[in-house]
């Protein structure tokens, strides 16, 4: 059977601040995701026919508003998983105790607002280390989804960073060991180090389509527009999985009030309507190939049973 899962990391307006080194918004402007984009996000899935998993961080749904619509999409059958506590794109660094507490208080926060302690976890930036996944084993967490196997990913995100800081400014987001490139594209057990295969925790790297290893992320299918997103579907046909990964922010515009973030991240540019177009399009293609749509926990199962 062909599977198919679309997750979406709920990162607030504010974490897009950090990562171009700017000063935090405030205002509507800094809860859009939740306010804005998630009802849009369910209204795409309700659209394709397909059910989200949403990586929720902990600390955003201290605001009713947040945890209200995080339940109701829970209550529509939309899977809820751990994007940690505070999103610090430096949790590797942080410490054992520290990115315990990350983690774990991530999962009680959601676990509060939902009533269902979260199957599965995502680390900021995709950014994993092999400490990091005996603390997830230790924590009975049932499947991770934080590596991503992209070479062009990884070289826009480098070249990103520092030309951020040619401009006299920081960054919050980290570079990962490029040793990640090496990891399987498939879903596997981690071994140590981590981007081996071994008995360990299952991970369901963030998709990358087959030859090429080109990104199939909310960035580039937005970008790419509704014919091209199709194209970047097909490029992912014949992969037992296909893992889409989308973030609240794909499905916002400038007009959304983000006029200053505009000018630092292109993807506002476009409409948040030819966004939906073209990330309904490429769901609609994975259809078309006989691809069945589950939530990630539900594939986690599927793919350890076939990993046993």
């Amino acid at each position: 059977m062909r599977l198919a899962s679309v997750s979406v990391d709920l990162d607030e307006i504010p974490n897009y601040f950090e990562i171009h080194g700017l000063g935090a918004p405030s205002g509507p402007a800094a809860s859009l995701v939740y306010d804005v984009a998630l009802g849009r996000l369910r209204a795409l899935a309700d659209a394709g026919g397909f059910p989200l998993t949403l990586f929720a961080i902990g600390s955003d749904l201290a605001r009713e508003e947040a945890s209200r619509g995080l339940r109701e999409a829970a209550v529509e059958g939309h899977e809820i998983a751990n994007h940690s506590l505070d999103h610090r794109y430096d949790l590797v660094r942080l410490g054992r105790e520290e990115i315990t507490r990350q983690i774990e208080e991530g999962a009680r926060a959601i676990e509060r607002a939902v009533g269902e302690r979260p199957a599965g976890f995502r680390a900021p930036g995709y950014t994993i280390t092999d400490e990091v996944f005996d603390i997830l084993e230790g924590l009975d967490v049932t499947y991770d989804s934080s590596v991503f196997p992209c070479p062009a990913y990884f070289a826009a995100k480098t070249a990103a960073i520092m030309a951020i800081a040619a401009r006299g400014r920081k960054s919050r987001s980290i570079i990962d060991t490029p040793k990640v490139l090496l990891a399987p594209t498939r879903p596997y057990r981690i071994g140590k180090p981590y981007w081996r295969r071994g008995d360990g925790l299952l991970e369901i790297p963030v998709q990358v389509s087959r030859g090429l290893r080109l990104p199939f992320i909310g960035t580039s299918v937005t970008l790419a527009g509704p014919s091209r997103a199709r194209l970047l579907a097909k490029m992912c046909i014949g992969e037992p999985l296909v893992n889409l990964e989308l973030h609240g922010i794909d499905v916002l515009d400038a007009a959304d009030g983000l006029e200053a973030l505009r000018p630092h991240q292109h993807d506002l540019r476009v409409t948040h309507e030819r966004k939906l177009e073209a990330l309904l399009a490429a769901t609609t293609e994975l259809r078309r190939a006989g691809y069945t749509f589950v939530t990630m926990r539900e594939a986690a199962g599927a793919m350890a049973a076939e990993l046993a």
